[in-house]
């Protein structure tokens, strides 16, 4: 099965945490789709989020779909925590950027979007809340293309269109003689960020969101991964105990539990974690995502085995204020 590390981006309010909703009840992950003003999503699991409305700590679900096992990272969007967004951009396959139709492209969805452009993230593009939006699809997509890429296009497999074969020579090609792409051809012109599918739904009705999720599994490609261990740390967090955690995503070899990382640290316990609830894991395999506990030296950003640690973050967290 591929494993794939998704990001769900977006400004606040555009409707992430209920499109992420969403994608683990249509996949089955969840059986019970909670909201966001109900205070029962399960990515929402801290007291504050559920009482502001608003994603605050960065949070990992986790899904199958088709032949694709998909790690979500649960991102802030408020831009005073748009820190901890950036630092999850390191372990990512791919990002889904939320915006509300009801508002199209806001300030902090360009800085979002310029954030993912200096990491060199491939986006797919999902327009949230067009059951209540005033705005048609051909406004939204044409503000998307003047704030952000002129080449977000909305994206059909099984429908071909002219606009995308002008994104490599590769596509044109294929599209004249055959009137149609080769899977692999579209997803390596998408990795290359030379082209960003959009879609449009409405996360809280379930709608788009089965296109959504073809589309994810449509643009996942299984990883070649090397032997030797390695991780990325992307957060270090406090379980409901108080124990310390450290959030990895594995990018090379196994990782066992009771196993050492270095001397004197050992990992006491591996967890996968779904919003605020976790199973516990004897073993490790690169590609999961993963909280380890029993960790005590390391911090976000911070390499394991063959990594390197990661470069100082663009954004960071502030706070302005009068007397």
């Amino acid at each position: 099965m591929k494993k794939q590390t998704v990001g769900i981006v977006a400004h606040v309010d555009a409707g992430k945490t209920t499109c992420i909703e969403a994608l683990l009840y249509k996949s089955g992950a969840i059986r019970k789709l909670g909201r966001v003003d109900h205070r029962d999503t399960i990515m929402d699991c801290d007291e504050q989020e559920r009482n502001h409305g608003i994603t605050i700590y960065a949070k990992e679900g986790h899904f199958d779909w088709k032949d694709t096992r998909f790690y979500l990272i649960d991102t802030p969007g408020h831009v005073d925590f748009s820190s901890a967004m950036e630092r999850s951009l390191a372990v990512l396959d791919y990002a889904v950027l939320v915006i509300n139709g009801q508002d199209g492209v806001q300030s902090h969805t360009e800085t979002i979007w310029r954030c993912l452009a200096y990491y060199h993230i491939p986006v797919i593009v999902f327009i949230n809340k067009m059951d209540i939006s005033y705005l048609s699809k051909e406004q939204l997509l044409k503000d998307l293309q003047v704030k952000c890429s002129d080449v977000c296009l909305p994206f059909d497999k099984d429908h071909p269109t002219e606009e995308l074969s002008l994104c490599s020579d590769a596509l044109l090609e294929e599209y004249s003689k055959t009137g149609t792409f080769q899977q692999q051809t579209v997803q390596d012109v998408f990795y290359e960020r030379r082209f960003f599918p959009v879609f449009f739904g409405s996360a809280l009705k379930l709608e788009g969101i089965e296109e959504l999720l073809n589309a994810m599994q449509y643009f996942s490609v299984q990883r070649n991964y090397p032997n030797e261990f390695g991780g990325k740390i992307y957060k270090v967090s406090l379980s409901e105990k108080g124990d310390r955690l450290v959030h990895v995503k594995l990018t090379g070899g196994t990782l066992k539990a009771k196993e050492k990382i270095i001397e004197e640290e050992k990992v006491d316990a591996i967890r996968i974690y779904q919003g605020g609830t976790f199973e516990t894991m004897n073993e490790a395999e690169a590609g999961d995502v993963v909280a380890l506990k029993g960790l005590t030296k390391f911090e976000a950003g911070q390499g394991l085995g063959f990594e390197q640690d990661a470069e100082k973050p663009l954004l960071s967290a502030f706070m302005t204020y009068e007397l």
